[in-house]
């Protein structure tokens, strides 16, 4: 079949199962060879094809709605709703996005990039299509993993109690990103080898039916035995307890199955949970034998032999040289314990749990929790470390006001993947930690300049007792400076003078500072002398080196990779104005007040003129006397 023709996905409706077989196998072929040379999710949606065939096949998008908990596991969606032609440009810039949006189709009805929200929208929809009185199925399609997100578990308690009609559809793989953790993950795993309950229900209910009428002593104590039966047959009675029709385990590769529970459960009154076991991966052999996760997202790779294309000689991934620092100090400083919310492969912490399997604790898909249980360990004296991604730790927000910041603790939260990440787009840019930071009292934020100065980073954090310290550091690779051979601290709150100048400073840190020694340079040729600051520490400021610049009363521009309301370059100003030096000339550079969609980082950071060209021209409007005097 022609992929590419597809308009939308009626025509589903009317395959028998061996045309969606051979449309599987069609669609699979296509992701494997699109996304070799594009790169993104190919394992997660290897994992869906028969169950996203099976929806559009028993379900009528988009006026019943499917909600993937999980964007990343569209891909199979959007080419059945007629965006095949467009897989060249995924995750590019101005191309097709890699998460359900609701711009590109009237197919995308809810968008997301943080997992564990489904079944909350799912809910909200249900409850205005009840009071409009229209007729619709609302599908939220979750993820086991997503499961150990407290949100998840808040929306199935209220489903529940609601009795609202809703089809849930839970699929297995056992997997999230990395291998799933928790109890939950063990009910799950109870239900995938207990069998099928419901053929046992049914024929229990039979030969009830067939006892005689002997009185209600009798009936009771058939209905006590029937409850009994559930609870010694059914692991799926978690569900049911919470008011869900349990239907499965199904097999997520078999469509006779698929349709079987699909249809069942669009005749069954009130909320359904169709447990559906998938393979993630399935169909393409390196994907397929994933234990780690390796295969969750990935770049570009040799299709032939799944063989991930690299740079070769790159300098080290920002995430492993933060993780193997800590589990460096970690030999000697038996305090230090790992924390991660499901990303133990992301945050390259693999190697630090073989050696301290006992001071690892991977907490699934729960952020609030994580930032909790690192509080918990730092009233005991340990030294918590954090491995969070920037977009995530925006969920443990108040986790980290209420419980790290306001009494003071020692947790060192490792911000991983700040500032922009380019091709995961708007959920995923990591450009607000900054904003909703840098105003808590007790927190400490900084980032470094390159790898060298990080692990020196990540040594004062550990070492420093005053309370919580939080450290940026990008997506990528470092910039492949030389190392110290050992280990020091920085003061806190300390900047360091990158260039000397005397007509203008641009105050700047982490990612931003290449761009900012480049202008530099060019401006020196102008005859305008830049001094480049490496302002490292976000909060608390160097009031003495701020004092001194304000006093020399020269321009000063701020450049940050994260955005300007309430960033890095608000604080300068603030700090201008309670200082008193309100003729104080500064200007700002950094991300505008609007998300940014996706795209690589160099062509987000030209939209948006983050750039050398740009940091020249507003330092050039900064010193006009300087221009007049060369003109």
């Amino acid at each position: 079949m022609d992929l590419l023709s597809i308009t939308d996905p009626s025509f589903v409706k009317k395959m028998n199962v061996h045309e969606m077989e051979q449309l599987s196998i069609a669609i699979r072929k296509f992701l494997i060879e699109k996304l070799s040379v594009t790169g993104g999710h190919i394992g997660p949606n290897l994992g869906v094809v028969e169950l996203t065939v099976a929806l559009h096949h028993c379900f009528r998008s988009p006026n019943d709605k499917f909600l993937w908990d999980v964007g990343h596991q569209s891909y199979v969606h959007k080419i059945l709703t007629g965006r095949a032609d467009k897989f060249d440009t995924l995750r590019q810039y101005k191309g097709l996005c890699g998460f359900p949006k609701t711009a590109e189709s009237e197919h995308d009805v809810w968008e997301t990039g943080h997992s564990s929200t489904s079944l909350s929208a799912a809910m909200g929809m249900a409850i205005a299509r009840d009071l409009k009185k229209t007729d619709s199925h609302i599908v939220p399609i979750i993820g086991d993993g997503a499961l150990t997100g407290g949100m998840a578990l808040e929306a199935l308690n209220h489903i529940g109690h609601e009795k609202t009609n809703m089809i849930v559809i839970l699929n297995d793989n056992e997997m999230s990103i990395a291998p799933n953790v928790g109890a939950l993950h063990g009910i799950l795993g109870r239900m995938r080898t207990g069998g099928k309950y419901n053929k046992l229900k049914d024929e229990f209910e039979l030969i009830l039916k067939r006892i005689p009428a002997v009185g209600g002593k009798v009936a009771n104590t058939a209905e006590r035995l029937k409850d009994s039966l559930k609870y010694l047959l059914v692991p799926g009675m978690f569900f049911e307890e919470l008011g869900f029709t349990y239907l499965g385990p199904t097999d997520g590769h078999s469509f006779d199955d698929l349709i079987k529970s699909l249809e069942q459960a669009k005749r069954t009154e009130g909320p359904v949970l169709v447990h559906v076991i998938t393979k993630k991966g399935k169909g393409y052999k390196p994907a397929e034998t994933d234990k780690v996760g390796s295969w969750h997202g990935t770049g570009p790779y040799k299709m032939e032999t799944g063989a991930i294309i690299k740079a070769k000689n790159e300098p080290p991934a920002w995430s492993a040289l933060v993780s193997e620092t800590v589990r460096e100090i970690a030999r000697t400083d038996e305090r230090v314990v790992a924390i991660t919310p499901a990303m133990p492969v992301g945050s390259k912490l693999l190697g630090f749990a073989e050696e301290f399997p006992d001071r690892m604790f991977d907490v699934g898909i729960a952020e609030q929790h994580a930032a909790t249980v690192a509080a918990g360990l730092a009233t005991q004296g340990m030294k918590p470390f954090l491995a969070i991604y920037s977009t995530f730790l925006q969920r443990a927000y108040d986790q980290v006001v209420h419980d790290i910041c306001r009494p003071n603790l020692n947790v060192f939260i490792g911000i991983d993947r700040s500032g922009l990440v380019g091709a995961d787009g708007e959920t995923h840019q990591g450009v607000f930690d900054i904003a909703f930071l840098r105003h808590l009292p007790n927190m400490v934020l900084m980032m470094p300049k390159d790898e060298n100065e990080g692990r020196h980073m990540v040594n004062t954090a550990i070492q420093y007792d005053g309370g919580p310290i939080a450290m940026r550091f990008p997506r990528g690779n470092g910039l492949g400076v030389e190392m110290d051979p050992k280990m020091t601290t920085i003061p806190i709150g300390s900047w360091e003078v990158l260039k000397e100048g005397t007509d203008a400073v641009i105050l700047t840190f982490g990612t931003t500072i290449p761009m900012a020694m480049e202008a530099a340079l060019v401006l020196n040729e102008r005859d305008v002398h830049v001094k480049v600051v490496n302002a490292r520490f976000i909060k608390p400021f160097d009031k003495s080196m701020m004092d001194d610049l304000l006093s020399e009363n020269i321009p000063i521009l701020t450049i940050e990779e994260a955005v300007l309301e309430g960033g890095f370059g608000s604080a300068v100003l603030e700090y201008a104005q309670e200082s008193g030096f309100h003729s104080a000339v500064i200007d700002r550079m950094g991300i505008p007040d609007r998300f940014i969609e996706h795209g690589s980082v160099n062509k987000l950071l030209e939209e948006i003129d983050l750039t050398v060209e740009e940091a020249v021209r507003k330092m050039a409007a900064l010193v006009p006397e300087k221009q007049e005097e060369r003109a």
